[in-house]
This record gives C-alpha cells, sequence and structure tokens, in this order.
C-alpha cells in the first residue's frame, strides 16, 4: 500500500529565485522607507517660503518653514514608517492593507509638499502679523528646494509601499519564529499550595487562585 504524497502548499513560492527576490525587496523596501521618511522630517523643518511684507518702515523679509506652511507631509512620514514597521506584524490581506496605507503616505507625502511650496497662507498670516494689517499679504513670494526634497522623501516612501504590495507575501513575519506547529500548548501547573505555609496561600491568592479548591501540598 503506497501512502500519498502530501502536494506542496499553494499560493507561497518557496523556490531560491523567490526567496532571493523576496529578500532584495525586504532590504530595498526598509532602506527606501525609512530613508523617505528621515529625507521628508528633515526637509518639513527647514525654510520653505520667502517673501517681504509691506511696513512703514520699508520692506520687511520674511520666511516660512515647512511645518509651519503645512504639517501633513511630517505626519504622513511618520504614519508611513508605522506602517513600514507593521507590515511584519500582520499577515496575508493585513499585510496587503498595511502595504497599500504605506503607498498613499508617500504619495500623500509628495502631493502635499508640491501643493506646500506654493502656499503663501504661512508667509500672507505672518505679513499681517508684523504689519498689524490683517489684510496684508506678502510679495515677491518666493520658494527653496526643500519641498521638493520632501517630496523626493515621500517618493522613496511610496516605492517602499509599492515594494510591499509586490513581494510582501514573500517577506517573513514577526509572530512566524514564535509561533508552534499548530498544536495547542499544554496548561501550565500551578504549584502546589501547602495550608499550613502562609506565604504559599498569599503567593495563590496573588496569582488569582483559591488555595481552598487544591489538593494538600505532598510531603517530602
Amino acid at each position: 500500500m503506497t501512502s500519498a504524497v502530501p502536494h506542496p502548499r499553494t499560493g507561497t513560492d518557496r523556490s531560491p529565485a523567490a526567496a532571493r527576490a523576496g529578500l532584495r525587496s525586504l532590504a530595498a523596501a526598509l532602506l527606501l522607507g525609512a530613508a523617505g521618511a528621515a529625507i521628508a522630517l528633515l526637509a518639513s523643518r527647514q525654510g520653505w517660503t520667502e517673501g517681504t511684507a509691506n511696513v512703514p518702515g520699508g520692506d520687511f523679509p520674511l520666511a516660512a518653514k515647512g511645518s509651519e506652511v503645512t504639517g501633513v507631509p511630517a505626519a504622513l512620514a511618520i504614519v508611513g514608517l508605522a506602517a513600514l514597521v507593521a507590515v511584519f506584524a500582520v499577515r496575508r490581506a493585513g499585510r496587503v492593507a498595511v502595504s497599500a496605507l504605506l503607498a498613499l503616505c508617500g504619495a500623500g507625502t509628495v502631493l502635499a509638499a508640491v501643493l506646500g511650496a506654493r502656499d503663501p497662507a504661512a508667509l500672507d498670516d505672518r505679513a499681517a502679523e508684523v504689519s498689524g494689517d490683517t489684510s496684508a499679504t506678502v510679495d515677491a513670494l518666493s520658494h527653496t528646494v526643500w519641498p521638493y526634497v520632501a517630496a523626493v522623501g515621500g517618493a522613496l516612501i511610496l516605492l517602499a509601499g509599492l515594494l510591499a504590495l509586490r513581494y510582501g507575501r514573500l517577506w517573513p513575519a514577526m509572530s512566524g519564529r514564535y509561533e508552534r506547529d499548530g498544536s495547542p500548548r499544554r496548561a501550565r501547573r500551578a504549584p502546589a499550595v501547602d495550608p499550613d505555609r502562609p506565604e504559599d496561600l498569599w503567593k495563590a491568592l496573588d496569582r488569582g487562585e483559591d488555595p481552598t479548591q487544591q489538593g494538600p501540598a505532598p510531603t517530602p
């Protein structure tokens, strides 16, 4: 009588080529995601826009940092970094959803940075503050390269998300190394309680046990 040969599990490519592709994509996604988040956060702390305000004493130079123009790139970079870590904590549909979130964070960072490069709202508020005129606006508006640096960081996060969507099924999960073969874990027996030892009774109560329901402790 011949035994049935088990069929390989479908949906998971265990070939050496797939394993190498998974490792390469994993390293690339980690590098791109971490670097992109760091770049976006760094760029958000730099000056993005410059201009002048008309005050009684003449033109007053103004400047605004990226965090003053818009807080979206920095916030999305942080969320993207968290999503990059969370990719390894989930599997299957959850991993796809987190990977999509990572990609969306990158795309949103790019869009917010490009739009913020030409947003005069922060400098208009500064002009109204220094001139004392609530209707004052900034003149000669210009922008630095830092908004586009933040957009580059967002693009790197986007690439990390696309790699996760494409190759995430080949990546390991954090919980995988701690899982067993599916067999139920054996319950750990509580230590015996000696009713003649008050410290044993107190320890049992601390564990949430009823020492009166346990059998007598074994005699030495």
